[in-house]
């Protein structure tokens, strides 16, 4: 039985958190981890949709605190499935901060996590395709390949001579050909 292909609207979560006094550390800024566990809970229901099954997290991708985000602030996260693999998911996660009475929001975080998708079990199992629209969705569908072939490699789980997307990237002398 062949699996029905979904689309990248069909998992797209947009989920919003106020900042309190139990969230912030003593500078009253919002913790890292409350923060990553909401990115991780976004993310998950992202992945959930599209492979309407249970998930579980399997890589979170760097984090990079841009922005601080303060006590009392909004917090809006968004979520959306990047590409299917065939028992994972790569999430992408963008993070916006709003000082409401200030009239200021502005982008904080982003990050990548990845899911797989399992029985009731624990063991993986199959997910829809990924179909994307645009060419924002295109483009991080097409880079989706390169950070898994890169989260292998630095998990010791592929060889760096097998990753073909990211040898792309690099002429024989390991010069970028991008410039």
């Amino acid at each position: 039985m062949e699996m029905k292909k979904k689309y990248v609207e069909e998992s797209k979560v947009i989920m919003t958190e106020m900042v309190l006094p139990n969230d912030t550390n003593t500078l009253n800024n919002l913790m890292g981890g409350k923060l990553m566990h909401w990115m991780d809970v976004v993310a998950a229901i992202a992945a959930q949709r599209h492979s309407n099954s249970i998930v579980v997290t399997a890589s979170v991708d760097n984090i990079s605190f841009k922005n601080p985000i303060a006590l009392g602030n909004v917090v809006t996260l968004k979520s959306q499935v990047t590409r299917a693999f065939a028992t994972s998911m790569e999430v992408y996660i963008e993070v916006f901060a709003e000082d409401i009475p200030a009239n200021k929001k502005y982008a904080s975080h982003k990050a990548f996590f990845t899911f797989v998708a399992v029985d009731k079990q624990g063991k993986p199992i199959q997910v829809p395709e990924l179909v994307p629209e645009g060419e924002i969705q295109e483009e991080l569908y097409a880079g989706a390949l390169r950070r898994r072939q890169l989260r292998l490699i630095l998990a010791n789980r592929m060889d760096p001579q097998d990753a073909t997307e990211l040898k792309s990237l690099f002429d024989l002398d390991g010069v970028s050909k991008k410039q």
